[in-house]
């Protein structure tokens, strides 16, 4: 819902208004390019004008760009706006307007913040809510309803921001995703396993400003014939996320290595494999200059997710590795794939399930694992990133 005469869309963001200025003006300007890169995309229109601490975009597009700009990482909400003089008579025919056109029954409240010098505006933010609220009434009486006020839980709300040199009314506030815009932090290779838990713990990186550059490595013959279009279609679902920013599937061919651990290791093989795996993600990093790993392993959802085993798989790779998931249960980050969009491609089993024996090692040593895995595993790690095949994702 916006006003029926929407020139704009209101962006806000939260963090970015605590850094140093010369931090903020340059995420405010990564966000800005997002926000181009997501309009044009869907094909919308609008031309962005950054302030401290906001963004508008002036569009003749308002409910689509403000849906574009609260699907950017960074925003915190969005809003399609009418702008007008910052003068209590314009606010107050704005909001007799908008109602006249979207009330439809029950309480009603309005909530101004007015912003600038004292010297700005001879009126306060009260004089607004009391002057709107006037108006709201008396269009409410109009259409033959019963003006009343719940400032707790209204049925219908509008709201105000006051400026020193425009004024905006507007419906709603459109929740993004929030975090920092893409871009601002440095890249991290992504393992993308094709499940539920990866794409989620991307996206998650991917909030906080940092680009991820997907891997995904095909377990051959235990990966199941449909396994690795699944990988490919949830992160095809993820660049939609991050339009202007490159994220094609690196896919690293592992069968012969997977087949080689399944047939000659026993307790430790999925071990000795998340290691391997951590080893062809940092091969592939420094292509990219990444400077760390995301994976969506959570403490003590699989025998090789237990903290011990963790601790011996991590020794694997000189580079961090982020689980943004790590003390999430696995219903929360399923709840978390619906909402993002990337769980029906990623519900089905995985290959490592597959992989994993009979009666796997919970509390494994590293000098134990060291001894099991074969001498040239990391060798073979670096070889099969080095023959990786790209496959492009469109955002």
């Amino acid at each position: 819902m916006h006003p029926p005469d929407a020139d704009s869309v209101l962006v806000r963001h939260g963090e970015l208004g605590v850094k140093s200025d010369q931090v903020r003006r340059k995420m405010e300007q990564q966000m800005a390019d997002n926000l181009r890169a997501m309009l044009t995309v869907r094909d919308l229109s609008g031309d962005i004008d950054q302030r401290r601490n906001r963004l508008f975009i002036h569009t003749d597009h308002p409910e689509g760009v403000t849906t574009a700009a609260a699907d950017t990482f960074g925003v915190t909400s969005a809003s399609a706006v009418t702008t007008v003089d910052p003068t209590l008579s314009a606010i107050a025919d704005a909001l007799a307007t908008t109602t006249r056109m979207q009330y439809d029954g029950g309480t009603f409240a309005v909530e101004a913040r007015r912003a600038g010098p004292p010297a700005a505006h001879p009126f306060s933010s009260l004089d607004i809510e009391s002057t709107g609220g006037t108006a709201i009434g008396a269009v409410i009486a109009e259409l033959g309803g019963e003006p009343a006020v719940d400032l707790d839980d209204p049925d219908f709300e509008l709201f105000v921001e006051c400026r020193a040199d425009q004024a905006y009314v507007f419906c709603e506030k459109c929740a993004g995703p929030g975090g920092l815009p893409l871009g601002t932090q440095q890249p991290v290779v992504g393992l993308v396993s094709g499940g539920i838990d990866s794409p989620v713990a991307a996206w998650k990186l991917m909030k906080r400003g940092a680009p991820v550059v997907p891997v995904y490595v095909d377990l051959g013959d235990y990966g199941g014939p449909d396994h690795r279009a699944r990988a490919v279609s949830t992160v095809e679902t993820l660049a939609a996320y991050a339009p202007g920013h490159d994220l094609s599937l690196n896919v690293v061919d592992a069968g012969d290595v997977v087949t080689d651990l399944t047939q000659n290791l026993g307790s430790l093989r999925m071990l000795v494999l998340r290691r391997f795996m951590l080893a062809v993600a940092e091969a592939i990093a420094h292509d990219f200059d990444a400077v760390g790993i995301v994976t969506g392993e959570a403490i003590g959802q699989k025998s090789s997710q237990t903290s011990a085993n963790i601790a011996v798989t991590d020794a694997a790779t000189t580079l961090p590795v982020y689980r943004p998931n790590l003390t999430v249960d696995k219903s929360d980050i399923t709840n978390h794939a619906r909402t993002i969009g990337t769980f029906e491609d990623s519900a089905i089993d995985t290959g490592c399930n597959r992989i994993a024996p009979s009666h796997p090692e919970t509390n494994a040593s590293l000098e134990a694992v060291r001894t099991a895995e074969p001498d040239d595993l990391f060798e073979r790690a670096k070889s099969c990133a080095q023959d990786r095949t790209v496959v492009p994702i469109e955002s």
